[in-house]
């Protein structure tokens, strides 16, 4: 018969499959080792086993949901950081970025392997359906299994939701499988179908998890606020994908959407992190080791030497820049957009960009007189902005350098991967945006919806509020199809959540592959630019709509021409080893 041993090891359990023979009528268990038969006992046992959960979650390549750093070389790709680079608004060119560049470019294939973040890490659900046949064995009230069920079902949506999200249809499994289980060569789940199951995960979760586990808020486990906030994330990502790409009940996940993300609002302990300065608040607290006790953050990753750590700050140049087409989103101070308001200064040097722009801005991309407040590359003094070719110090790809996490202290003495910079996996902030756009993609909007949301996030910076029948009306957004007020919404997302991974996904769902077309470019490229910057390797290029002349990233190389195929670049490809594997598996449209 078959028999499932669990061992201890690294504070984390390991399933193990033995075979074993039984002629005796009398089944007798080892004495020596923890086994499945005898393991399932009290509520330390069922902590320890979901334990090994966060342990799986830590790999992200595999298991991209609570994703924080990566440790050691992996530092430099498998960063929520890093996610941006997928869209927009990141323009890398890093050799081991390649993966980032061709999704961004639609200049990828089908792989023959699982891809970073793609189709992999089923293992992890395996984990997941052995824990959830097992719990109710503990001999503990039905209160306290339910709470690691709920743990684990959280994890088993998200999960899921990441899936569907990047794939479509898939293969959805509630029970722990073996070698000969009829599933393991079934078709993949329709996403409608899956999507409901994940859907009966999240609610669960967000009804039996703690509101705190007694931990200070330290960075440890997920909560309900946790579970509420993963439930708003997701059914936003449904709702808007079905609403724009078609597909049933949009309405109900974007109400769900609302709900989990009000009740956040109305009932959890969180608000936005304030001390009243505008010029420092927004990035502030994104630069700091401990974020214990902040009441923004709703889930971090601690990082620590000894334990567990990271090298991403000195990967920071990777990222290759800001892109023209972000620093162009942001605001200027009378809540207008760049082609709108009078104020705006234009971008002959990089100075003129920050002027009396959102201040948020100035605590994302660094100017050139921050250099020093931000003790920025060690503080050694060399000028900045530093421009691929340049000798010396950070260089950038767009000229627009990333200072939102730049933190000089993870970096003075450092050795390699002894990185502490912490991961801010989620944020009261999103929330807030959540709830905006599910309200006003419901049509159910009003102005004290926005004056408890996205006006709040404007106050933090000192911005003007957006207000019901005063919206501005960009004509650079007009063929998006969609109102001036949930064009503003969408910037205002795109510029607070900045490299915290949610662009490419926001693109997806709202079905505008198509501005991952836009050539990827940099800041202003003049005389006054060229002598600025002595020894820089630039390619430029004619901004059509402007008829000014901006670094062009990728002129020469093949991504200087993206491509998006609205037939197939919305969902990922299969990877061929899987469709050799499964004949059940059909291949997503236009990848055949």
């Amino acid at each position: 018969m078959k028999k499932i041993f669990l061992k201890l090891g690294l504070g984390c359990l390991t399933a193990v499959a033995v075979t074993a023979c039984n002629d005796d009528f009398l089944e007798r268990y080892p004495l020596d080792r923890i086994t499945n038969e005898t393991f399932w006992n009290t509520e330390n046992d069922l902590a320890v086993y979901n334990n090994s959960l966060y342990d799986l979650l830590r790999v992200e390549p595999n298991v991209p949901i609570l994703q924080g750093h990566n440790n050691g070389f992996d530092s430099h790709f498998g960063s929520i950081w890093n996610q941006d680079e997928l869209s927009d608004n990141l323009a890398p060119i890093e050799p081991r970025h390649t993966f980032f560049q061709q999704i961004r470019s639609g200049k990828y294939t089908v792989p023959a392997n699982p891809d970073w973040f793609g189709y992999r890490g089923w293992n992890f659900v395996r984990a997941i359906n052995v824990g959830l046949e097992n719990y109710n064995r503990a001999k503990v009230s039905q209160a306290v299994k339910d709470k690691y069920i709920a743990e684990a079902r959280l994890f088993r949506g998200w999960f899921y939701a990441d899936k569907v999200a990047k794939y479509g249809d898939v293969p959805y499994v509630e029970k722990a499988l073996n070698i000969d289980s009829e599933e393991l060569y079934a078709a993949r789940t329709p996403r409608e179908e899956a999507m409901e199951k994940v859907l009966e995960d999240l609610n669960f979760a967000s009804e039996k998890l703690p509101n705190s586990w007694g931990d200070g808020g330290a960075p440890g486990r997920v909560t309900r606020w946790v579970a509420l906030l993963a439930k708003a994330r997701i059914c936003l990502f449904e709702g808007t994908f079905r609403k724009y790409h078609g597909g049933s009940n949009a309405n109900m996940w974007l109400e769900e959407a609302a709900k989990a993300s009000k009740e956040i609002m109305d009932k959890g302990p969180f608000r936005l992190y304030s001390t009243g300065n505008p010029k420092t608040d927004y990035n502030a607290y994104h630069r700091v080791f401990d974020l214990t006790g902040n009441p923004e953050v709703m889930y971090w990753r601690k990082y620590k030497v000894g334990v567990y750590t990271n090298h991403i700050q000195s990967y920071f140049s990777y990222t290759g820049g800001a892109t023209k087409s972000l620093v162009e989103d942001y605001l200027c101070i009378d809540g207008l957009p760049i082609s709108l308001s009078p104020l705006y200064k234009g971008d002959d040097k990089i100075e003129d960009v920050f002027e009396n722009r959102d201040p948020r801005l100035r605590q994302t991309v660094l100017h050139p007189d921050d250099t020093k407040h931000y003790n920025y590359h060690l503080g050694d003094g060399l000028p900045y902005p530093r421009i691929n070719g340049m000798a010396g110090g950070f260089t950038t790809t767009t000229g627009y350098h990333i200072i939102k996490h730049y933190n000089a202290a993870d970096m003075i003495g450092k050795a390699f991967d002894t990185g502490e910079s912490p991961a801010i996996i989620m944020r009261f902030a999103e929330v807030l945006l959540i709830n905006a756009e599910a309200n006003a993609e419901l049509g159910t909007i009003t102005q004290t919806d926005l004056d408890l949301t996205i006006n709040k996030l404007r106050d933090r910076v000192g911005m003007p509020h957006l207000e019901i029948g005063k919206v501005p009306v960009d004509p650079r957004y007009t063929a998006d199809g969609v109102s001036p007020l949930i064009q503003e919404i969408r910037r205002e997302r795109r510029i607070e959540l900045f490299m915290e991974g949610h662009r490419y996904q926001d693109l997806m769902r709202w079905k505008q592959g198509k501005k991952l077309t836009i050539p990827t470019m940099g800041m202003r490229w003049n005389d006054a630019a060229i002598a600025r910057y002595p020894k820089a390797i630039v390619k430029s290029k004619v901004d059509p709509v402007s008829g000014k002349t901006y670094i062009d990233v990728y002129q020469g190389t093949d991504f200087a021409t993206p491509v998006f195929d609205e037939k197939k670049h919305y969902l990922w490809p299969i990877p061929l080893n899987t469709l050799a594997q499964n004949p059940a598996i059909k291949q997503n449209p236009g990848w055949d």
